[in-house]
């Protein structure tokens, strides 16, 4: 594993195994770098200038883990078509807390990496538009000065997803503060 500059900890999972789930995201078999943000990486400590397309594109895809992270996926729950259910991290994998030089805490997530025990019966993957969408939103929302989950980067997983029909595969890097939700609470006050 390398570096990568990250300084990862890994707090969330001291909170006990009940709130997640170790597991790393499924390989995907071409991934290419689509979009980078390299001022949100620059602002967060992060210094890949000097690393390939294709070596970005395997880090963001989950084909590749930075050294320190130790995947996981959320438990959470809450309200879905009207019931309370217990839900969770169907499609993302938590990388781990990023320390930046500033001390600062971000969570780095990867969405669509892959199925997890919060799947349910989905394929835990994300298709190219509305990974390229909730890129383009975060970041309008972020130069408008509304606080919320940036986008880092968006990466093709070279494999075909089937929603209404088969479309390109795609995996979002997202940044917040945390990504810990109502429902983490919801979830805790039920056990």
């Amino acid at each position: 594993m390398k570096e990568y500059n990250f300084n990862f900890k890994n707090t969330y999972s001291s909170l006990g195994e009940i709130f997640f789930t170790h597991l790393e995201p499924v390989p995907v078999a071409r991934p290419k770098l689509v979009i980078f943000n390299e001022d949100l990486a620059t602002s967060i400590g992060l210094d890949l200038s000097s690393i390939k397309d294709a070596e970005k594109a395997a880090l963001f895809s989950g084909n590749h883990l930075p050294k320190g992270a130790e995947p996981l996926s959320q438990a959470y729950a809450g309200h879905q078509f009207g019931h309370f259910a217990v839900l969770g991290d169907g499609r993302a994998h938590l990388l781990g807390e990023h320390v930046t030089p500033e001390a600062q805490k971000f969570d780095i997530q990867l969405k669509g990496s892959g199925r997890t025990p919060y799947s349910r019966s989905g394929d835990g993957r994300a298709v190219l538009g509305p990974m390229l969408r909730e890129y383009i939103i975060s970041e309008a929302m972020h130069a408008l000065g509304i606080p919320t989950t940036r986008s880092l980067a968006v990466v093709l997983s070279g494999e075909k997803v089937i929603r209404e029909a088969p479309l390109p595969g795609a995996i979002l890097t997202r940044v917040a503060a945390s990504h810990i939700r109502v429902g983490t609470f919801q979830f805790a006050a039920m056990q």
